[in-house]
């Protein structure tokens, strides 16, 4: 059984942290959310003055066996065709890390297919996909602990160049089925409301798709609410290495960027495995797919972005890093009252 030994920042240095923001030159709480992403950046540093370095997105692909059973808009081959596109340049995954930049690691976690072309994908594969869950277990408890670490020695290797910032993407078709399962498993939410449409099913494709969820999660009675089973019977490779790679950055003390519905739904295990995983967490964007609204309020989550997003691919974590370096520099460089020379007297 895997432990993971995440500690919660010292709150030694809140108050002076707290006291830098509020001394600024601007109002009290003037700059919103950014002061609060300012404040928790700093206590995960442990330091006034927080430096991002070498910041870094890990997308990680796989396949899903459920996808035979028709829960995706696309056939399964689009995951193996997209990973070349991500190893090529040309997702958007890559365009927004090139913009703000950001490193990117490209993770073949069990796509079906061989990549042994392309030197730019990592190969983490465990097998050619999961195992169909509506049939059998996705994946036997010894795959789901190996998984799991295949992605926390990503995150050491990051570490030791000197990241202290990780943002996880994946990319996978039947990926939202998986997610709705362990959403609905590990909080309770009623499936229906975790179950969304994808890639873009129609109201008949939803229906179906929750049809089959239904009688997947009926076939094993016993998995209940315990965090690692319900991860090896219905998730993917890709959700388990990215669950994997949060620990052990948390672990680090690393800044963890949180994408979307399925990167959350690879937090909310690692959350219940570690619950001191949430203070290293900022929760980057609220995707258009259905739980995830519900998925974040499950967890405390106050999403930095709301654009409707529902690509996955990490793209999210890649195009909030532009505030969270807005947050780290206002801290660093913007003047105090005293400084300034400018009274606080009438800040409003």
């Amino acid at each position: 059984m895997n432990t993971w030994n995440i500690t919660a920042p010292d709150l030694g240095l809140a108050a002076a942290i707290a006291q830098k923001i509020d001394t600024k030159t601007k109002p009290l709480g003037a700059l919103g959310q950014l002061e609060t992403l300012a404040y928790q950046i700093a206590l995960v540093q442990q330091t006034l003055t927080p430096e991002l370095r070498r910041p870094h997105v890990a997308v990680f692909a796989a396949d899903h066996g459920v996808a035979q059973s028709g829960v995706s808009q696309y056939p399964p081959e689009v995951t193996h065709q997209m990973v070349r596109n991500f190893a090529q340049g040309g997702a958007a995954i890559n365009v927004f890390c090139r913009q703000n930049g950001l490193g990117l690691t490209i993770v073949d976690a069990g796509v079906r297919g061989s990549f042994a072309d392309l030197a730019s994908v990592r190969n983490e594969k465990m097998a050619e996909g999961t195992q169909n869950f509506a049939h059998m277990p996705a994946m036997t408890a010894a795959q789901c602990a190996d998984a799991l670490q295949r992605g926390a020695r990503l995150a050491d290797e990051l570490h030791a160049r000197g990241c202290n910032v990780l943002g996880v993407g994946e990319m996978g078709i039947g990926n939202t089925s998986s997610a709705a399962v362990l959403m609905h498993l590990l909080t309770c939410q009623p499936l229906a409301a975790c179950v969304g449409r994808g890639t873009g099913l129609d109201e008949a494709g939803v229906a179906r798709k929750l049809s089959i969820l239904t009688n997947a999660v009926a076939a094993y009675p016993t998995v209940g609410s315990d965090p690692l089973t319900a991860l090896a019977t219905f998730g993917g490779f890709e959700i388990a290495q990215m669950c994997g790679a949060l620990l052990r950055a948390a672990e680090h003390q690393m800044l963890l960027l949180i994408d979307g519905f399925i990167a959350t739904s690879a937090l909310l295990v690692a959350a219940r495995l570690a619950p001191n995983i949430l203070a290293y967490c900022v929760f980057c964007h609220e995707s258009g797919e259905q739980g995830h609204r519900l998925l974040l309020e499950e967890l405390g989550g106050e999403p930095l972005l709301r654009l409707g997003l529902r690509l996955g691919e990490g793209t999210g974590c890649a195009l909030a890093y532009s505030l969270v370096q807005a947050a780290v520099s206002f801290l660093n460089e913007m003047a105090s009252f005293a400084s300034a020379g400018v009274s606080d007297d009438s800040a409003t």
